[in-house]
Formats: C-alpha cells, sequence, structure tokens
C-alpha cells in the first residue's frame, strides 16, 4: 500500500485509542482529524486495487474538490441558519480555530463522499446491477428541475414551526435541479448512468451516503467539538449516536446532491474532462 495509506491507518488507530484520554486538541477536533485520515487511507486502497486513484493520479483534483467542498457545505448552512435543525458545541472559544476547524471539517465532506463510493466500485459493490436504458424524456427533466426549485425556494419561506420538518426537501431540491442540468450540458451525472442502464452507479452512491453517515454520526459522537441535533421532529429521542434514526434517510440522497453540486461547479477548475460515468 502507498505511503500515505499507512499514514490515514496510524492515524485512525492511533487518534481512536486516545480518545478515552481526551487529549487537546485531539479530542476537539476529532471529526477531521479521523476524515482525513480515512480519506487518505480509502484512496490508498482504491490505489492499490485498481492502479489509480483520485489523491495519486489528480492531486490537482483531489485539492479543488478539498476546497470547493467548503463553500458547498456552507450553502447548508444557510438552510440550517432558517430551518433550525442542528448546532455545533465545543468548539474552540478563539474564533480563527473555530474557523479553521470548520472550514477543515467542511473539506473532508465531499472528498469523503468520493473516496467511500470509489472504494465500493474497487470491492466490485453492484458491480453487476444492470438495468434497461431509459433515457428520459425532455419533459421529465423539465419536471424535475422545476420540483428541484420548488423544494430549494420553500423551505426558507414557510412560517418557523413548519421550516424543521422540511429538510428533508433540501437533501432533495439540489440533485433534482442539478443532476439534468448536468446530464444536459454533458457533464456526469446519475441521469446519464441511469439512462446507459448503469444501475450500480447509483447504487454505490446512494450506500456511500449511508456508510458516510455513520462514520460522520459515529466520529461526531465521540468529539469534545461536535454538532448536536436541535431540531429534527421526527422521533427526536430514538437516536443512533447524536442523529435521530429518521435523519440517517437524508443521508444517500445528500450524497447524489454531493455529486451533483460538485460536477455542477467542476468546469470553474477547468480541469481536464472527467471520466463518463
Amino acid at each position: 500500500m502507498v505511503w500515505y495509506g499507512w499514514l490515514g491507518l496510524f492515524a485512525l488507530l492511533v487518534s481512536q485509542a486516545l480518545l478515552p484520554w481526551q487529549i487537546e486538541p485531539l479530542a476537539r477536533w476529532f471529526t477531521p482529524i479521523m476524515w482525513s485520515a480515512y480519506i487518505l487511507l480509502a484512496d490508498a486502497l482504491v490505489l492499490r486495487r485498481q492502479g489509480a486513484s483520485l489523491i495519486h493520479d489528480r492531486p490537482r483534483e483531489a485539492a479543488f474538490m478539498a476546497t470547493v467542498s467548503i463553500p458547498l457545505w456552507l450553502v447548508f448552512e444557510l438552510y440550517n441558519h432558517r430551518l433550525q435543525n442542528w448546532a455545533y458545541f465545543g468548539l474552540p472559544e478563539d474564533p480563527w480555530l473555530a474557523v479553521l476547524g470548520y472550514a477543515w471539517s467542511f473539506a473532508t465532506i465531499t472528498p469523503g463522499l468520493w473516496e467511500t463510493a470509489a472504494l465500493l466500485a474497487a470491492l466490485s459493490v453492484f458491480r453487476e446491477a444492470r438495468g434497461p436504458a431509459r433515457v428520459p424524456a425532455s419533459w421529465q427533466l423539465r419536471g424535475a428541475i422545476a420540483v428541484g426549485v420548488v423544494f430549494l425556494v420553500a423551505p426558507p419561506l414557510l412560517p418557523a414551526a413548519a421550516r424543521p420538518w422540511t429538510f428533508g426537501f433540501v437533501w432533495l431540491g439540489f440533485v433534482l435541479l442539478l443532476d439534468p442540468l448536468n446530464y444536459r450540458a454533458g457533464r456526469p451525472s446519475f441521469t446519464a448512468a441511469w439512462a446507459h442502464g448503469n444501475r450500480g452507479f447509483v447504487y454505490r452512491w446512494l450506500l456511500a451516503g449511508f456508510v458516510c453517515g455513520l462514520l460522520w454520526e459515529f466520529w461526531n459522537y465521540w468529539a469534545i467539538g461536535r454538532w448536536q441535533y436541535v431540531g429534527v421532529p421526527i422521533s427526536p429521542a430514538v437516536k443512533l449516536f447524536e442523529m435521530p434514526l429518521a435523519g440517517y434517510l437524508g443521508f444517500p440522497p445528500f450524497a447524489l446532491e454531493a455529486f451533483a453540486m460538485y460536477h455542477f461547479v467542476r468546469p470553474l477548475a477547468g480541469l481536464p474532462a472527467p471520466e463518463a460515468s
């Protein structure tokens, strides 16, 4: 395995082993440390199995993905400002350190999903999942875009009591809006994969969202600096770690929209054409 894979594995094991002692700053920054280590390890495993990987073969894209992951997640923080689903606790008192912690954590979101989906592909998960080729009609694409716009515009405008119930629409809105636009522009999209019968590609990304959701909540639960859910209205007392069980339904569609959002802004980096989905 390439050297940074061993570094990631070492960081994962040591950070987890030292956690009971709540050593600063390790315990406070536990979540971004673990995610950075996981990304390195996952990329190294993909490289070992497939001979190519994001960090090893496309370092410029890996850097862009981590950088753009920050503003892409801030979009959801803006929604949360209105919908009030989660809040952060235990962050450093120094505002600059807090901002650094936010940025580091947010920079791992899109790469974490990407590496998880790539690792699932390297492990041949859903490799044989195929279906009939079904090219979407123009009216279907327009309908998805219109529904996506409604899902994104309506929740912040609702009365305060209704807003916490609507974050599910936000998790769906961006993929409904942006994936058809990516498809029309010839960029990688789930619409294109489905149209070509490649069901496995879609299923892997849904599973990647669920896997990352479990890891996000597991590592967040033990950290000093962490988020807590303050406005999830559906069975809030029935939890796995900090997340009410109903909230886990949001992670698979979030993975799809993270993919759609990334490919929507990717042309800004002037990167070479991505591989076909």
